[in-house]
């Protein structure tokens, strides 16, 4: 039978896919709509196969915060090219699926698939159909939750979804000025990449190489005995200063640090950064 163009442009408004791919469905079905969804969706799956060596490394990382503040996610979904990353139908999808691991918290990218978002489509759908649209390798690398029972979680993206961060903190309630504080520190935990949380937290070993490194470099410049041991504590005070988020400055004001940002009531617990495509 002659598929007609309004059966393609239904096709494309229903599914997003390509005008050609949506015309070969209908060819294939007969002109029938459901079973030209359903070819496409099985194409998803066979593009998904087919493409299963290939390196996804592009993509974003996505936050969700719960209405009441208690629980936030952090996602990595990726796949080939930028472009793809870019895209309407990719950034829904990214969405929806960290909407899905804060509602339902799964703990293997396997039992994400089977679960299924707010429309009733299973995430595993989902994929399908992205990848009938994208024809590009896409998979969820990576997922984290992060629950409080007394505390706020705040979140915030950074350079283009390329960075995100969710954190936890104690002593502030949920209300606007909670929200604002969270995320100011999820903001500086994006934008400055903190590797502790205090200096207590630093390993023994990491500080003693760090010297090391210190008085060498000083012995390498030529300066005198007396002076070295205290070039090198003045270097690793910097370096902690650099390392440690509660001693970092804040970058939203340069006179005063995190620490003080926080005062004496508000405590940082917890926080998860991703940069996109990290080991």
């Amino acid at each position: 039978m002659a598929i007609t163009s309004v059966q393609v442009k239904q096709l494309r408004e229903k599914t997003g896919a390509g005008m050609m791919d949506c015309k070969r469905a209908l060819e294939e079905s007969g002109g029938d709509m459901e079973k030209a969804i359903e070819y496409l969706r099985k194409k998803g799956a066979a593009t998904a196969e087919k493409r299963a060596g290939k390196m996804a490394k592009e993509g974003v990382i996505v936050t969700h915060v719960a209405e009441n503040k208690k629980r936030g996610v952090i996602v990595e979904v990726n796949c080939e090219t930028d472009f793809v990353a870019r895209g309407e139908n990719f950034m829904t999808f990214a969405n929806s699926v960290a909407k899905v691991v804060e509602e339902h918290q799964p703990t293997t990218a396997d039992q994400l698939l089977l679960l299924s978002a707010s429309g009733g489509a299973k995430i595993s759908e989902m994929l399908n159909d992205l990848l009938s649209k994208v024809g590009e390798k896409v998979e969820v690398r990576r997922f984290v939750v992060l629950d409080t029972s007394n505390g706020t979680i705040g979140a915030y993206t950074h350079m283009g979804s390329k960075i995100g961060v969710i954190v936890e903190i104690g002593g502030i309630g949920s209300g606007r000025d909670g929200e604002i504080l969270s995320r100011d520190v999820a903001m500086q935990i994006a934008a400055m990449d903190p590797q502790y949380l205090q200096r207590d937290d630093v390993p023994k070993e990491l500080l003693e190489r760090e010297m090391d490194i210190y008085r060498t470099q000083a012995r390498n410049e030529g300066r005198p005995d007396e002076v070295i041991e205290r070039i090198a504590a003045g270097k690793l005070e910097k370096f902690l200063q650099e390392t440690c988020l509660l001693e970092q400055t804040f970058i939203k004001d340069a006179g005063k640090t995190v620490k003080e940002l926080l005062g004496s009531m508000a405590s940082i617990r917890r926080f998860y950064r991703y940069h996109l495509g990290e080991n």
